[in-house]
């Protein structure tokens, strides 16, 4: 690893395991200047999300939590709850090899938030498409409170906006 002041070699001084064995600490020295920095591997694995229509795409944790987030606005959810459910998924794509099916991470949202919050539950529920819902294992406690149509209001659809002029 080179010094990021001169640019020249260091040598390691300290190893350890680090963010509960998910990383390694390295303490380095600069063998030419002397200046002390820290540096973290962490292993890097590439999860993938297959999509409905085939295509698959990288596996964004920041996506789902803000979807989680959303699901959950308003409701007594706490934000560490919202990150068990998103490393629960992460950690089922990994187990998995590496890549789930849309409908295979939503049931697992919907698993997560169930038994958490049931307005949030229904929240995410109403966000995915009425035939993907219905592929879902859903609770059968929460299935009768799902909405059958879209979620959106006559008020809120595109064609009912006014144009300008």
């Amino acid at each position: 690893m080179d010094c990021p002041l001169c640019q020249s070699t260091s040598r390691v001084l300290e190893s350890r395991g680090s963010e509960a064995g998910a990383a390694i600490r390295r303490r380095r020295e600069c063998s030419s200047c002397g200046h002390r920095f820290t540096t973290y591997e962490r292993y890097e694995a590439s999860l993938f999300v297959r999509k409905r229509n085939g295509r698959r795409q990288p596996f964004d944790r920041e996506k789902l939590r803000g979807a989680l987030a959303r699901a959950a606005h308003k409701r007594p959810v706490a934000g560490s709850q919202i990150d068990s459910i998103t490393d629960q998924v992460q950690a089922a794509l990994a187990e998995a090899g590496g890549e789930l099916r849309t409908a295979a991470v939503g049931e697992l949202c919907l698993s997560g938030l169930g038994a958490v919050d049931r307005g949030a539950y229904l929240q995410f529920a109403g966000t995915l498409p009425p035939d993907e819902v219905a592929r879902l294992r859903v609770d059968p406690e929460f299935a009768g409170s799902l909405p059958t149509g879209s979620v959106r209001s006559k008020s809120d659809s595109p064609e009912s906006t006014p144009s300008p002029g």
